[in-house]
C-alpha cells in the first residue's frame, strides 16, 4: 500500500518488512527517506513504516491550512485504521517528536512502545514563536536555499559526513512552500505536552545526539526522568540528526527498545 486515502487528503506510505508494526513519523521540513537506514536495518523483526505527513514529501499538497501536530497525529491513526493495526512501536524525530506526543496524548491506547529522538516536550519560548514566524517569512520571500545553509548548520554535527550533508539539502529544497509554512505555524502553535510523560507507561527510549543544539542532551535527560519506563540514549558523533549522522548507533537503540515488550 504505498498510499492512504482519506476524504481530504492523500498520503504517501514507505514500508519494508513484517511482523509487528513500527511507525516512523519524520521531523521538520523532511520527509519518510530521513528513515530509508531505519526501515532497512529493522525490517527483520518488524513491519516499519514511514509516512509522509500531510503536505510533506509524495503526500498529496496542502493549500495554506495551518498543519498542527493533532492533524498529524489523526492522519497516523487513519493510517493504523486502515492496514487493521491496534498498537504500533511509535518512533519520532524532532517535529516527528512532537506528533508522537500529541498521538500519546490522543491515542494512548494505541502506543507499544515510543521513542522520542532528538525532540521535547515544552511548547516554544516567545523568542522560538518569533523565529518561527520569521523563517516563514523568509521562505516566502527568498526560496527554500535560503533557509537550507542555516538549518544544514544547526541540525548536523560538526563531524557529519558529506552524504548526510546531501541527503538534509535534498529534503529541504524538495519540501514545498505551502508546507513550510504551515508546518512552522503549526509549530508555533503547539501546545506543551510535559504533562503527557508521566502518563506514558509503555517502554519508552528518549534518543539524542550529543551535540544536539536544537533539543539539547539537557532537555532529553529531562524528559527520560519524567516518562514512567524510559532509557535514556545519548549519540556520540551527532547532532540534531541521530538517524542519519549515525544510523547504527539509532538502529541499535531502536532494537533494545523493540526488545522490552
Amino acid at each position: 500500500m504505498p498510499y492512504a486515502e482519506f476524504d481530504d487528503t492523500r498520503l504517501h506510505i514507505r514500508q519494508l518488512g513484517g511482523g509487528p508494526v513500527a511507525l516512523f513519523i519524520h521531523g521538520f521540513p523532511l520527509d519518510s527517506t530521513m528513515w530509508i537506514d531505519q526501515l532497512s536495518a529493522l525490517s527483520e523483526t518488524r513491519r516499519c513504516i514511514a509516512v509522509d505527513l500531510r503536505g510533506f514529501g509524495r503526500s498529496a499538497p496542502v493549500n495554506g491550512e495551518t498543519l498542527t501536530m493533532e492533524r498529524h497525529a489523526a492522519d497516523l491513526a487513519g493510517v493504523l485504521d486502515l492496514i487493521s493495526v491496534e498498537t504500533a512501536d511509535v518512533v519520532g524525530l524532532s517535529m516527528g517528536g512532537y506528533v508522537a506526543l500529541a498521538f500519546a496524548e490522543m491515542y494512548p491506547e494505541r502506543l507499544r512502545t515510543l521513542a522520542l529522538i532528538d525532540t521535547r516536550a515544552e511548547p516554544d519560548s516567545p523568542e522560538a514563536k518569533q523565529g518561527r514566524e520569521a523563517m516563514a517569512e523568509r521562505v516566502v520571500t527568498e526560496g527554500r536555499a535560503a533557509i537550507a545553509e542555516g538549518m544544514q548548520q544547526a541540525l548536523l554535527g560538526p563531524k557529519a559526513s558529506l552524504a548526510a550533508k546531501a541527503r538534509l539539502r535534498t529534503m529541504i529544497e524538495g519540501c514545498p512552500h505551502e508546507t513550510i509554512v504551515g508546518a512552522l505555524l503549526g509549530m508555533r502553535d503547539r501546545p506543551g505536552r510535559s504533562h503527557v510523560l508521566g502518563s506514558i507507561e509503555v517502554p519508552s527510549a528518549v534518543v539524542v545526539g550529543e551535540h544536539d543544539t536544537v533539543t539539547t542532551p539537557d532537555s532529553a535527560a529531562e524528559m527520560a526522568d519524567a516518562l514512567p519506563d524510559a532509557v535514556l540514549v545519548t549519540i556520540p558523533d551527532a547532532g540534531h540528526l541521530t538517524p542519519i549522522e549515525q544510523p547504527q548507533a539509532v538502529n541499535a537503540a531502536l532494537r533494545d527498545l523493540f526488545g522490552r515488550t
